[in-house]
């Protein structure tokens, strides 16, 4: 018997037997590392990345993300156009990175203070509900839950005589806000 060549054997089964645990081991972490990170994050490490997004009612729009809030998003739209996004109304990111790799993180006001920087503004804008319906007008006013929308065409200024109509839709009914 040649003990010299059984030891080298058993030698490199029981190495190979530490690789495979370690091996094993590492993708265990890895698993469990990914499960920690949150879409927030994946998307704060894509700011500044062409995203194309599924929304709700089957609506996509394609776009560089510029900014993100705890709830909302800041697309440049192909269009020329920016459009803000409620986190909430999208059901699919395709270009999104695979991890968090960025320390950026989202920015602490919610989609509400977003809407009341367009209000005050006076933005003429295009709210998109979950309908797919699309409104046309100035945000007038914005409450806790809900915006409160003069309609009128975009071309058109906030002025009584140009007026159709006022709309208030809730927040969760907020698919998309492009300012024109």
């Amino acid at each position: 018997m040649r003990w010299d060549q059984l030891f080298d054997d058993l030698e490199a089964q029981l190495g190979a037997e530490e690789r495979r645990e370690r091996d094993s081991e590492v993708a265990d972490r890895t698993r469990r590392e990914r499960a920690s990170v949150e879409l927030g994050a994946r998307l704060a490490a894509a700011a500044g990345s062409a995203l194309r997004l599924r929304l709700l009612a089957g609506v996509q729009v394609q776009g560089e993300l510029l900014d993100l809030g705890e709830d909302w998003l800041l697309v440049q739209l192909e269009n020329g156009r920016q459009a803000v996004v409620p986190l909430r109304a999208v059901t699919g990111v395709v270009g999104l990175p695979a991890r968090a790799l960025s320390a950026r993180t989202a920015r602490r006001f919610a989609l509400g203070y977003a809407l009341r920087g367009l209000s005050r503004d006076r933005a003429a804008v295009a709210v998109t509900d979950t309908s797919g319906q699309v409104l046309t007008g100035t945000i007038d006013v914005v409450g806790a839950d809900s915006l409160d929308l003069a309609e009128h065409a975009l071309g058109d200024s906030r002025r009584p005589e140009n007026l159709r109509g006022r709309h208030t839709v809730p927040f969760w009914a907020v698919m998309l806000v492009e300012a024109r």
